[in-house]
């Protein structure tokens, strides 16, 4: 069995529903119409975009400026881990599954709160949200995925900042006041499962200036959002 990062992306158009209405029987022997036809959906398309890579590969400075461009909120993981979690990785010590599944749901719930109407956005959804989350193993990104989950409106994407080692170092030294410490990249490393094979991920060469990171992004976005056109 496919896992959900390995299921093949769908040929049909984004904007149809998977839904068919049956034509009647009389019709048949005096058409030659199909016996299905496609109904538009009536809800527009909605994206999750969601920026991966271990400490230091610029999560959320990719994060922050795909929001400027989409026009759309930015989740901060970082924002929702829990206080435990926190002194654990400011004291040097890594992370469990455990310790990651309520962090991954609560940022999900988080993600699928601002796709929805409310009074934040005057009852008028969203087009998108930017979060940033390392999702360094499949599975866990298997978990941000269940936010698509029969919902044939939202789509969810993995955009993968790719980092050598000795720039993740170099990048996460450098930071003041941040919990996450450099002797930490080498566990997230250590734990990372690069998204190969997965067909909503999108992998981006981190190791150019930041200038040109965020070019290749914003033109991967476009690309993937012209496929929904």
């Amino acid at each position: 069995m496919l896992s959900a990062g390995e299921r093949p992306q769908s040929a049909i158009n984004k904007n149809v529903a998977t839904a068919h209405t049956p034509v009647s029987k009389s019709s048949l022997s005096h058409s030659t119409a199909p016996m299905w036809t496609v109904q538009p959906l009536s809800e527009p398309i909605q994206h999750i975009w969601v920026v991966t890579g271990p400490a230091g590969c610029g999560k959320s400075t990719v994060g922050r400026s795909l929001q400027a461009a989409l026009g759309v909120p930015f989740l901060e993981g970082d924002d929702f881990h829990s206080p435990k979690n926190k002194e654990k990785m400011g004291s040097g010590i890594p992370l469990t599954d455990a310790d990651r599944w309520d962090w991954l749901i609560c940022l999900r719930n988080a993600a699928i709160k601002a796709l929805s109407p409310s009074e934040a956005n005057n009852f008028h959804p969203q087009s998108g949200v930017v979060v940033a989350c390392s999702a360094l193993k499949q599975k866990y990104r298997d978990v941000m995925r269940v936010a698509a989950y029969g919902t044939p409106s939202v789509q969810i994407h993995f955009v993968y900042l790719k980092l050598d080692e000795k720039a993740l170092l170099q990048r996460v030294t450098a930071r003041q006041a941040h919990y996450m410490k450099s002797t930490m990249v080498q566990s997230q490393l250590q734990d990372l499962e690069e998204p190969q094979g997965e067909w909503d991920a999108l992998t981006i060469n981190a190791n150019a200036p930041q200038e040109q990171v965020m070019r290749e992004v914003l033109e991967a976005v476009r690309d993937k959002l012209a496929e929904y056109q």
